[in-house]
């Protein structure tokens, strides 16, 4: 590979680690072509953007990129085969690599940089799976702010016609 290709490759990665907030590193070594190609196509459905990497081209990226701290992934992960999976979801490359494997026993995890956070070994590979996306944690917390708003409500609905017996049944005692 030419000097000029490879610049043009870690620009095209500098481009890809800044507009992307999850990236996930996988070792897809031992994987014949028809394999590759059906995790390729999981990845495709899913909108996780797959493409094998040199280590070199892809610290130098890292080196480049501005505003994150890939240090960590830099130094622990980028040894053998790597290949990289851009994602807008912090979990769904976590899920389509569990389903994969539950076939095959590749990709391992190398690393994931999820939301500022960096994630590394395959052990990782559980909790980021279980992670919530940012929707769902909204969702978690409106469902949490409105519930007790529900129950003081459904308190002051069902007490109503109990307070107005009772309000009632004074009246008349004093009569």
């Amino acid at each position: 590979m030419k000097k000029e290709e490879k610049t043009l490759v870690i620009e095209s990665l500098v481009e890809k680690l800044a507009s992307n907030p999850n990236f996930y590193l996988t070792d897809i070594s031992n994987l014949t072509s028809e394999k590759t190609s059906t995790l390729r196509r999981m990845c495709f459905n899913k909108q996780i953007s797959m493409e094998v990497v040199k280590n070199s081209l892809l610290k130098k990226a890292m080196e480049r990129s501005t505003g994150k701290d890939f240090t960590e992934i830099a130094a622990k992960a980028l040894k053998g085969s790597t290949a990289i999976l851009f994602c807008l979801s912090g979990s769904e490359p976590a899920r389509v690599i569990k389903e994969f494997r539950k076939k095959n026993d590749r990709p391992l995890l190398k690393a994931a940089f999820v939301e500022e956070s960096s994630y590394i070994g395959d052990a990782q590979l559980e909790f980021l799976s279980k992670l919530k996306t940012k929707n769902e944690l909204i969702g978690d917390v409106i469902g949490l702010l409105q519930s007790p708003a529900k129950n003081v409500i459904s308190a002051l609905k069902s007490g109503g016609g109990k307070l107005a017996g009772i309000v009632k049944t004074l009246s008349d005692k004093k009569e």
